[in-house]
């Protein structure tokens, strides 16, 4: 059940991609509404995939990168599918679908058997923490697609060639919002994360901190965002400069999130 599940959400977010990306060339309402529920319906699809994963496995699928790239995959349509219903811009999915799609194809690379769980892993703070991480995840990856359409939207005023792609894309106040409500949404949650990673990992190694890679450049990450947060509050960072970097900060996780785990082998390590 679970291959044939995996199959139709990577067939569903194909398809929703492609129609994003028609509606974004014609801005047909039918188009927008048509890649709505093809998302949807793939969304639905994805929670019934992960649903039957942990009945499969016993616990929450996301110890292994199959799992957790689908896991980031379903929660980055999530996030998108309530931003697009508060700000009715079906043009954002032209961004973020096929990242969406990315991810979920990147998740078939790896091995998907269902392994034995590592008795460090055999914790109720599995799926607290984890699903916290990825929910930030997923918000900053919405506000990674958000800086690219400003920084898009943004080159097309300075050069005053306001041709089809401007008229399409939603007005720069819109995508420096879209930008903030991510960064208030993840950063909380990112670092709920973190601290909730600290206690489990007293328990489960004897000390909150062992500056293991994933701990050191998570708290990277951490800072980086702190940063943007600090600077749009108190400084009024907005613009271009919120844009850029909230497209290094989404970079900087994913290296956190991929990079490390092939990289730079850790208590964190897996595949």
């Amino acid at each position: 059940m679970s291959v044939y599940l995996h199959m139709t959400v990577l067939v569903l977010y194909g398809a929703a991609t492609l129609l994003y990306l028609l509606y974004l060339a014609r801005q047909r309402d039918a188009v927008g509404r048509i890649s709505r529920w093809v998302l949807t319906a793939g969304f639905i699809s994805h929670c019934a995939f992960t649903f039957f994963r942990y009945l499969e496995a016993g616990h929450t699928p996301i110890t292994n990168l199959h799992e957790s790239l689908s896991f980031f995959s379903l929660t980055i349509v999530a996030v998108f599918l309530g931003f697009q219903h508060r700000y009715r811009s079906a043009v954002l999915g032209s961004f973020v679908t096929p990242v969406a799609l990315l991810v979920m194809v990147t998740s078939t690379i790896f091995p998907s058997a269902i392994t034995p769980l590592n008795p460090a892993l055999k914790s109720g703070w599995l799926g607290f923490h984890t699903v916290a991480a990825f929910a930030g995840y997923a918000a900053f990856a919405i506000a990674f697609c958000a800086g690219i359409m400003y920084l898009l939207q943004e080159h097309a005023l300075k050069k005053k060639k306001l041709g089809a792609m401007y008229h399409r894309l939603p007005s720069l106040e819109t995508l420096d919002d879209i930008n903030y409500r991510c960064l208030t949404i993840g950063f909380p949650l990112l670092t709920i994360a973190i601290v909730s990673g600290a206690i489990w990992a007293e328990s489960a190694w004897g000390a909150y901190w062992s500056w293991d890679p994933k701990e050191t450049w998570s708290l990277i990450t951490w800072f980086v965002y702190a940063a943007l947060l600090h600077g749009r509050l108190t400084t009024g960072w907005r613009g271009s400069r919120a844009a850029i970097l909230a497209i290094v900060g989404f970079c900087v996780l994913l290296f956190t999130f991929l990079g490390v785990n092939l990289l730079l082998p850790g208590l964190h390590s897996y595949r």
